[in-house]
């Protein structure tokens, strides 16, 4: 039984049919990465996923029950959590404040500071990230605070992370740190809906892969069975460069 299913999704805008009979499943401890070029619909089905847009028709189902996911906050509340690529945190604030922004806990009407460092601290372990809770986040490298968002999502007990574009703005370093973070996140039995315009880098990490075309979910298969060539076969058609790979 998949933790995550999504059955029919429709959505349409002025003109545009963004999403169009969408189906899609996620398991339990299993990277899904959706492909597709700019335009493709991987955007408006991740807000769907997420609570930021909601779709015309069709379902979403979490543990073989229909949910209904009309806002961010009940996204967060069904553990479902959405790192997006600009990262949703405040450089002039502590790491453990970021963590628990709009979520403080609270004593005697008051934040509760301590209470604060503990969580971020234990959502930091998680991740393996040595680093005091107190730093302010505008001194750590980019890398590190893409760490911090992800902290931010588990400080949520959040079962399912949909990263957008989650390396586009660090170096190969920090991309090798953040594979073995989702390896391990994997491993512990979080799953992870993983959206690149780097081909080669969706290949290396995903169990599955998605590909959508015009608002259209073209293939679906395991990582076994698909190559480079597969993915950009579906992704614009069968006349295609292999030189030169489109991105989006």
């Amino acid at each position: 039984m998949p933790l995550l299913a999504a059955r029919g999704i429709i959505k349409r805008f002025p003109g545009v049919l963004a999403l169009d009979a969408i189906d899609l499943a996620l398991d339990p401890g299993e990277i899904l990465a959706v492909i597709g070029e700019n335009g493709a619909g991987k955007s408006t089905l991740m807000k769907i996923l997420a609570g930021i847009q909601t779709p015309d028709s069709g379902e979403v189902l979490l543990d073989d029950t229909p949910v209904h996911i009309d806002s961010p906050r009940a996204a967060t509340d069904l553990g479902i959590a959405l790192i997006h690529q600009e990262l949703n945190l405040c450089d002039n604030l502590s790491v453990a404040a970021n963590i628990f922004l709009g979520r403080e806990p609270q004593r005697f009407g008051l934040v509760d500071h301590d209470a604060v460092r503990r969580g971020a601290a234990a959502a930091l372990a998680k991740i393996g990230l040595d680093i005091e809770p107190d730093t302010l986040l505008r001194r750590l490298p980019i890398g590190y605070q893409q760490m911090v968002e992800i902290a931010k999502a588990l400080a949520t007990d959040a079962r399912i992370l949909i990263m957008d574009e989650p390396t586009s703005s660090l170096t190969g370093e920090e991309t090798a740190e953040l594979f073995s973070v989702i390896g391990d996140l994997k491993a512990r039995g979080v799953s992870i809906v993983y959206i690149s315009h780097h081909l080669e880098e969706a290949l290396l990490i995903t169990d599955h892969a998605v590909v959508l075309r015009d608002g259209v979910m073209t293939a679906y298969a395991r990582r076994a069975d698909i190559d480079l060539e597969w993915i950009v076969r579906n992704m614009v058609g069968e006349n295609f460069d292999l030189g030169s790979p489109p991105t989006g």
